[in-house]
Formats: structure tokens, C-alpha cells, sequence
């Protein structure tokens, strides 16, 4: 960087306004591994991104607070950066000596960790949570350790849960409060008391010395507990009244210990009527709960009991769906073994996250990622946490305004419409026929690719004499994305309505350019239906459906053509990569 970058919130930063700034942002998400062309497999698309952050078309996203941002950006690094880097060195030495190994392995590990450090030290652009899980898992590879944190974490779940067990912890939790003896409504007392109860909760779930060597007094706990939230009002109406439609809250926790009272609050949403994914981690992140903790720690795996534990990374919309309608309360891997970054979650995660109405995140570390940062997201979030001074704070942050859910109803409706009037065609006599085309596999083409379509479908109409010709571009809402029209359009495809599923050729792009008086562009030459990862899955479905319903005209390139092509892609209409075969 030859001079100091001029930037005031996250948020604000933009791609094509300034050179320097965009290659500054290049080299940030290369070195912090969260460029998705260099390593697609382990990195998310702007597509699965945009599941959970509401970006605009040329907006940068970026993983950390903005202060943190403010910190990495500078071209002198300010000593709050260095003072970050060294604590999370001497964490990682911590980690090497506490192990019993031998003075020459010792020495071996420290020094190939000092190696790292150097270099990332030199750069100074990694986000310290990134420096922490990279340095984390060199050493914890040289050790051959998997998790060196087991014994404690289940030390502290087991402290946690003697703690909720006492009589007096009881009391604590479920005492009335004094309005109970002036209720005049019982249905407004029933919400007060359980919210009541999940506010003293929240602020147990958060008091580490609960499960920590030194335990504070029962008076002292009570003192806390009385203690006013201002917040947690709007808390209240994010999860909303007995009269709402139920929530789907999607759980982020913190650290072992506080993840037992973690448990015995989903409990408490569920009695609430809400629906809860709780997220855990892949893998080692010091006491942070992972997957494995459900299966080998006795406290939780008691505590668990009725919940289903999902391990697929790369669930579809339609799978997870199916899985929120039989489990009310859905454990899943956010598939990261750092603190939460949303470049690094699995697609089972950002599928979670949006179908979700709320994010309950808990702990410092997802309030400066979530809160902390200026971003805006798709979804409501509530964060909690204690400061630096011990106090307990809430802080609520609502989706951005332009991001609209379209949840399983409202696509399911959309479907339906549309079949009712193929029904009413077929009723008439009428031959119902579905157009798959390309809309989204070509870069900056999606505007031409719904003109050359709408051109093409009018073009059949005219011709065809009493057919119904159905046109997805037609039916297109803002705000949704390839997930949502996949599964809207299985529904209407599924529906054995249909008697001719034509599948756009290379003849139709020309038939369509020539109608509009255009030459075919460079970018559309040779480009037909197989070139669509959307419309591959659409043959996949054609072919099941033939097999259902004989009487099915399927028109087109021929299937073996599609399927060199890979699954559509996440969040997208289309994809554009082909497998090698």
C-alpha cells in the first residue's frame, strides 16, 4: 500500500471506486483465505454470502468489526494491532508447553509456529481470529491432539449443571415476581413470566464464575439476576407474543460451562412455541462447544436428549426444510473451527441462517461480528454477552429493510397458483408446456438472458394454437434467489400437469436475437439449456417425472448433454462450472 486508505464504516466500502482501495481488498481476502475463486470448496460464494449479509451489487463484505477493519487498514499498524498479535502468540506458546512434550519437540513446534507468526506479523492484514485458528491448527497438528480442551470443557458443563440442580437455583430461576399479585390478564402474565424466565437465564448463561473455580454467593447471584436490561424488551418483540406465528431461532453459543444453561434456554423457547437450529462448532476452538461434545460428554449428551443432529455440511433447501418440519429443535455444524466467519460456514449454516427468523448469538465474540460491525443482515439478530466491567448487555440489531423472507408457505402459494392455472388449462383443453432456459449462467447477462427468453416464449405462442405456456421469468419476485425458485418450480413441475417441457436449444437463442433484430452476441454463441446447472436439475426432474407420468414430451438437447455439468450452485440461479469427466 504506497498511501494510508480513507475508509469510515465497513459497510461503505465499495468495488470500483477506487484502484488502490480494490486491490488493498484483494489482497485482504486472499490473505485471510476468503477469496471464493482461489478455494471454492472451503470458501462461500457472494451467492451463499448474500443468504446471511444483505450486500449490494458492488458492496465488500468483510469478516471482523469495524474497529478491527479500521486496525488492518492502516499503513502504519497501530499498537492496539501488535498488542493483538503478541496475546494471541503467547496463547498459542500456552497452548505448545502445556503438554508435557519433550525439550527438543517442544522447541520444534514453537519454532515452526514462530515461522507463521513472522510472516503473518509482517503482513499485517490477517483478522486476529483468523491468526489464532491457523497458528491453533499448526500446532494441535504437531501435538496430534484433537482436542486438548476435552477434560475442562466437561469439567465446567458439570459445574454448570450442579449449579442449575441446586434447590436454590430453582427458586432462583422460576420465583414469582411481586406483579404476579396484581395480574389482571392470565394470558399477558403467561408471556411475562416466560420471558422472565429466559431473561434470568440469559444473565445465569453468561456469569462464567458460575462454573469457574471461584463461585460467587447465592446473594450475589440474586443481586444479578434483579439487575434491569433495557434491551431486553426488544428482545421480547423480536420472539414476539402467544399470538405471533412461533419463531425459528437459530442459536450461536459461547464457551463450554455457559453452553449447559445454553441447553435449558433452547428448552425454555421450545415450551415457548419456537423452533431452535443450534449451531456448533466443526472443531477445536479452545472451549467453544463442538460437534463432538454432544457425543462424548455425559452432561450434554443428557441434556440433548430429543434433539436431532443433523451432520450433513451441504443440505438443500428442500432437505432442510423437510427436516425443520419433523424436528423442532435441529443441532447443526456451522462447519468452522474459528470464531464465527461467515466466508468459512458450510451451506448447511447460511441455509439455516436464512431460513431462520432470529439470531441468538451469545458472547463478545459474535456481539463484534454481528454488532460491532456495520454491515446489515438478513435476519434479526439479538446479541448478549458481559462487558469488560462484568455488566450484562443485550443488543438487538434488525434486518436490513430491503431484505424480504420468502418463507416455505409463501413459495408453496406462489406454486400453487401457478398450478391451479395449469389445472384450468387442462380443464380447457388446452396443452401446458414448461420453457427451461438459461438466465443467470452468463456473467452480466441475466437482463438479456429474461429479454431473450420473453422473446422466444411470445414467439411460441404465437405459433402454438390453444397452448399454455408457462415462463419463469414471468413469475419472478424481487428478493429471490436461486434457492427459492428451485424449490418453488419443483412443486409446479412435479405436479404431473404437465404435457410438453421444451428445454431452450441453441436455435431458440438465435430465433430469439433475430426477433429482436440483433445479431447474436459473442457471449451467447453456441449457448443453449445444457449450459445451465439450474437446468440440468430441471432435466434430472423432466427424467423422474417421464418415468411417473409416460405421456410427458420432453423437447431439447438430449439429456446426456446436461449432465457433464455440475450442481446448481448455492444461492444462484445458475452455475456456470462443468465437471471434468
Amino acid at each position: 500500500m504506497t498511501g494510508p486508505l480513507q475508509i469510515s464504516i465497513a459497510k461503505d466500502l465499495r468495488w470500483g471506486k477506487d484502484p488502490k482501495l480494490d486491490a488493498w481488498i484483494n489482497h485482504f481476502k486472499t490473505e485471510n483465505n476468503v477469496e471464493y475463486l482461489l478455494n471454492p470448496e472451503k470458501v462461500a460464494s457472494d451467492e451463499q454470502l448474500r443468504f446471511m449479509v444483505a450486500l449490494g451489487e458492488d458492496q465488500a463484505f468483510f469478516p471482523c468489526s469495524d474497529e478491527t477493519l479500521h486496525l488492518l487498514i492502516q499503513k502504519t499498524p497501530p499498537k492496539e494491532l501488535i498488542h493483538e498479535y503478541n496475546r494471541i502468540w503467547r496463547f498459542i506458546i500456552k497452548l505448545v508447553r502445556h503438554h508435557g512434550l519433550d525439550k527438543y519437540n517442544e522447541q520444534r513446534i514453537i519454532q515452526y509456529c514462530r515461522h507463521r507468526f513472522k510472516h503473518h506479523l509482517a503482513s499485517r492484514i490477517m483478522i486476529p481470529s483468523r491468526l489464532v485458528k491457523r497458528l491453533a491448527s499448526i500446532a494441535l497438528t504437531q501435538l496430534a491432539l484433537e482436542d486438548p480442551y476435552e477434560e475442562r470443557k466437561q469439567r465446567e458443563n458439570q459445574r454448570a449443571l450442579n449449579f442449575l440442580r441446586k434447590s436454590s437455583t430453582d427458586k432462583l430461576i422460576h420465583s414469582c415476581p411481586p406483579e404476579c399479585a396484581v395480574c389482571t390478564d392470565t394470558r399477558e402474565l403467561r408471556g411475562d413470566l416466560d420471558f422472565l424466565e429466559l431473561k434470568r437465564l440469559l444473565y445465569l448463561s453468561t456469569m462464567n464464575s458460575l462454573w469457574e473455580d471461584a463461585s460467587p454467593s447465592q446473594l450475589d447471584v440474586e443481586q444479578e439476576l434483579q439487575k434491569p436490561c433495557g434491551e431486553c424488551s426488544h428482545l421480547r418483540l423480536l420472539l414476539g407474543t402467544e399470538d405471533d406465528e412461533p419463531k425459528k431461532v437459530l442459536y450461536l453459543p459461547d464457551t463450554s460451562g455457559g453452553f449447559v444453561f445454553d441447553l435449558i434456554i433452547i428448552r425454555r423457547l421450545l415450551r415457548m412455541g419456537h423452533q431452535v437450529v443450534l449451531a456448533l462448532k466443526a472443531g477445536f476452538l479452545f472451549s467453544t462447544p463442538t460437534m463432538w461434545d454432544t457425543t462424548s460428554d455425559p452432561v450434554l449428551k443428557e441434556l440433548i436428549s430429543g434433539a436431532h443432529v443433523l451432520p450433513d455440511m451441504v443440505i438443500s433447501k428442500k432437505g432442510l426444510l423437510q427436516q425443520l418440519r419433523e424436528h423442532r429443535f435441529l443441532i447443526i455444524s456451522d462447519g468452522t473451527r474459528e470464531q464465527l466467519n461467515l466466508y468459512k460456514t458450510s451451506v448447511t449454516f447460511a441455509r439455516a441462517w436464512k431460513e431462520c427468523d432470529l439470531v441468538l448469538a451469545k458472547g463478545g465474540r459474535n456481539f463484534q461480528n454481528l454488532i460491532q460491525c456495520s454491515h446489515e443482515f438478513t435476519r434479526d439478530i439479538a446479541s448478549f454477552h458481559r462487558d469488560k466491567e462484568g455488566k450484562f448487555r443485550l443488543h438487538c440489531k434488525t434486518r436490513a429493510r430491503s431484505v424480504r423472507k420468502f418463507t416455505e408457505a409463501d413459495l408453496t402459494g406462489m406454486a400453487d397458483r401457478i398450478i391451479s392455472n395449469m389445472r384450468e388449462a387442462k380443464a380447457q383443453g388446452r396443452t401446458v408446456m414448461f420453457y427451461s432456459a438459461v438466465i443467470g449462467s452468463i456473467p452480466g447477462q441475466t437482463k438479456a438472458a429474461v429479454r431473450v427468453v420473453d422473446t422466444f416464449v411470445q414467439h411460441l405462442r404465437s405459433k402454438l394454437d390453444n397452448a399454455f405456456i408457462i415462463n419463469p421469468a414471468e413469475h419472478f419476485e424481487e428478493g429471490m434467489d436461486g434457492d427459492d425458485l428451485m424449490f418453488m418450480w419443483e412443486r409446479v413441475q412435479r405436479s404431473g400437469l404437465l404435457d410438453v417441457w421444451r428445454f431452450q436449444t441453441v436455435e431458440d437463442v438465435e430465433a430469439s436475437f433475430a426477433l429482436m433484430g440483433k445479431k447474436v452476441p459473442p457471449m451467447w454463441s453456441g449457448k443453449d439449456s445444457t449450459f445451465s446447472t439450474g437446468c440440468t436439475q430441471e432435466m434430472r426432474i423432466a427424467l423422474e417425472t417421464q418415468k411417473r407420468h409416460p405421456e410427458l414430451q420432453i423437447i431439447g438437447p438430449s439429456a446426456e448433454k446436461f449432465f457433464r455439468r455440475a450442481e446448481y450452485g448455492i444461492g444462484k440461479y445458475y452455475d456456470v462450472g462443468i465437471k471434468v469427466m
